[in-house]
């Protein structure tokens, strides 16, 4: 045989193979046909980051991520559960088939070790450090040296802080950065690693604290699902569009996470 004919005829079969198996993992991925079946769909999250999603006076979840969530379900024309946990379990939650998907104010960074599938960016999340009002010398990231610094466990900010260990003192990490901040109001740490709006939120609470310093990054914060739930996948990435086109991604944005 010509060998151009041969390597022809090789590089056919090899693609008609590539089609085959992208056809029958599509056909075997009924992730978005289950929820539809049932008609909700169930979202894990961590209700301990305002603006986000946290639980109101009244035991009720609220947050940029809740209505987030409510409006893709309209969208899609199915209920919508909210299920809260431990942040570090999330994943593995979803794993055992506790949640659909979730959405937790997550970044890209946050759970790319894990075989996951992501949804299209919904928000880009800038870290920043927080420091107590009446600091004097802490102004910027290089006044950092020789000081503690904290910041939530197995998040962008944990990230950020770690490519930051040579320039700090030391470093602490906490389950929640509720208890970062804690120990930043009673001086036992000089000072915090995180998001914008969280901080934006914190200093609204209690002005005792203040952001110094240009942003430190910008983290691009994405809802996550299992692994190959592929039509589960395009279907949230269709209603993001949809309520971005809308006006209503814009509406729940103002009312959470727009700050003057």
């Amino acid at each position: 045989m010509n060998t151009k004919v041969y390597l022809k005829a090789i590089s056919i079969i090899c693609f008609g193979i590539i089609i085959s198996l992208v056809s029958n993992a599509s056909a075997g991925d009924d992730s978005w046909g289950k929820i539809k079946a049932k008609g909700e769909i169930v979202v894990g999250f961590c209700a301990q980051y305002p603006p986000f999603e946290y639980k109101n006076e009244k035991g009720e979840f609220e947050g940029f991520d809740v209505e987030l969530g409510r409006a893709l379900a309209k969208q899609l024309g199915i209920r919508i559960t909210f299920k809260d946990a431990e942040w570090q379990g999330l994943i593995a939650g979803m794993g055992k088939g506790d949640y659909d998907m979730l959405i937790t104010c997550m970044g890209k960074n946050d759970a790319r070790s894990a075989n996951v599938n992501f949804s299209d960016v919904y928000f880009n999340l800038t870290e920043v450090i927080v420091v107590r009002k009446d600091e004097q010398v802490i102004k910027e990231k290089s006044d950092l040296k020789g000081r503690t610094v904290g910041a939530q466990m197995a998040t962008s900010s944990e990230v950020v802080l770690d490519e930051m260990a040579d320039l700090v003192g030391e470093t602490k990490k906490y389950n929640y950065t509720t208890e970062a901040f804690l120990d930043l109001k009673f001086k036992r740490i000089d000072a915090v690693v995180c998001g914008m709006a969280y901080a934006v939120v914190q200093i609204k609470k209690d002005p005792s604290f203040k952001i110094v310093g240009a942003p430190l990054n910008s983290t691009e914060i994405v809802m996550v699902m299992p692994k190959h739930a592929d039509t589960l996948t395009e279907k949230i990435n269709e209603a993001l569009s949809a309520i971005k086109k809308d006006g209503t991604y814009k509406t729940i944005y103002d009312t959470w996470i727009k700050t003057d």
